[in-house]
């Protein structure tokens, strides 16, 4: 795709200073840029790479005040805001990309499934019995619907998804490649044989509107009732969430976080990698805990944590000052008691 720097302007309601009819073909870092890519400088620590890039088109804040010329074949765009300009820019750039429709050879569509209108279907997808898709959803090759899945408009699956019977999607979602959707949940009973029974998982999983879900992400389905995902979290790769478990709106989870069944996550919470929270605790709203802490009980509106088990983020660091010179103050009480 080509773009001259008035068109891209006239996207961001911006000011053109150089040549209008220049044209762009790609997106490169303002150090890396080349002739007819385009980039931007939001940071002023990267200031000195505007006046030597070989960027075409670079987006800059109308504030901004040049130290000196830029060369002659570099045009700027001045908008009141250059990062979230360029942000825009993306997603306009990832919604054309990932623009297909259709229905590909060897894809499979239940003639009791109801799909709607200007879908993309790809090769080897499985679409199950009673199951309802949006219209203009995405579903990339090798992707499989089961059976009474129902998916909202203009969300994306892409490629290797596994969703199981009776979970629900709901629109502008996004589910990345290899994620796991409505498996059983963890739960197995001890018997007399010293083995364990299955309890059967009945419930299913419901990921409300605006979510992502990122690469090899496993949500479980409930026992009974529902594992629900709320509006607008985004998962990083490789987090689990369990049975019966709910995943506040807004929430962002870091990779390899894994929550435990029954738990309950607030609002505009963050989790750092790999942090693990057990079963059958509340975490309040606006919670922020730091990689590899593990919770263990229930946390209060507005808390940050850190450690395992997880306590007060300040708290923390002023233990840790203590803590990491353990060894040296251990060494010179065994000297006094030698004296």
């Amino acid at each position: 795709m080509e773009f001259t720097a008035e068109q891209i302007a006239g996207l961001l309601n911006g000011e053109v200073e150089g040549n209008p009819e220049i044209i762009v073909n790609k997106l490169s870092k303002i150090e890396e840029g080349e002739f007819q890519s385009l980039s931007f400088l939001a940071n002023l620590t990267y200031e000195e790479h505007l006046y030597t890039t070989n960027s075409s088109v670079v987006i800059v804040d109308k504030v901004f005040n040049l130290n000196k010329a830029v060369k002659d074949t570099c045009t700027l765009i001045r908008v009141d805001n250059a990062y979230q300009s360029f942000t825009k820019l993306l997603e306009i750039y990832n919604k054309a990309k990932n623009n297909k429709t259709g229905i590909e050879k060897q894809s499979f569509i239940s003639e009791s499934a109801s799909v709607g209108n200007d879908i993309y279907l790809g090769a080897f997808a499985y679409i199950s019995d009673n199951a309802i898709v949006g219209n203009n959803v995405k579903i990339y090759p090798q992707t499989f619907i089961g059976d009474n899945v129902k998916i909202g408009n203009n969300t994306i699956i892409f490629s290797g998804v596994k969703i199981y019977h009776g979970c629900e999607i709901g629109k502008d979602c996004i589910l990345h490649a290899g994620a796991v959707i409505g498996s059983d949940g963890f739960g197995f009973a001890p018997n007399n044989e010293n083995s364990y029974d299955k309890i059967p998982q009945i419930g299913n999983v419901i990921i409300e509107d605006d979510v992502e879900i990122g690469p090899n992400n496993c949500i479980d389905r409930a026992t009974m009732g529902s594992t629900i995902i709320k509006r607008g979290v985004k998962t990083d790769n490789l987090v689990h969430i369990a049975h019966n478990v709910v995943v506040g709106e807004n929430t962002v989870l870091a990779g390899q976080t894994g929550i435990s069944g029954s738990s309950k996550i607030g609002k505009n919470c963050m989790t750092g990698g790999q942090v693990g929270i057990t079963g059958h605790v509340t975490v309040g709203n606006n919670v922020k805990i730091a990689g590899q802490s593990g919770v263990s009980k229930n946390i209060k509106d507005n808390e940050v944590l850190q450690g395992s088990p997880a306590f007060n983020y300040k708290d923390y660091m002023r233990s840790y000052a203590s803590f990491k010179n353990l060894s040296s103050l251990v060494n010179r009480v065994n000297e006094l008691e030698k004296q």
